[in-house]
């Protein structure tokens, strides 16, 4: 399986470090799945509109901040 590396601040990994009981590794892979599904599913809803690029973005948006909710609550 290939690695990434993630950068974060130090503030961050302070704040992770309190946190062992979380596999930091299956989060970001996660985040990352979320992320790749509703690009696709926009490219998808996409393909054959006549939607701007400002809305498209729009939407992009709304399923960003939607993705980041779900991965806050499964990592609690």
């Amino acid at each position: 399986m290939p690695t990434i590396t993630v950068n974060v601040d130090d503030t961050l990994k302070e704040r992770m470090d309190n946190h062992p009981e979380i596999n930091w590794s299956e989060v970001t892979r996660q985040a990352i799945q979320e992320k790749i599904e509703a690009l696709e599913m926009m490219d998808t809803l996409t393909s054959e509109s006549e939607l701007t690029e400002s809305d498209v973005q729009e939407i992009a948006n709304k399923i960003n901040e939607s993705g980041r909710a779900r991965v806050e609550e499964n990592s609690e």
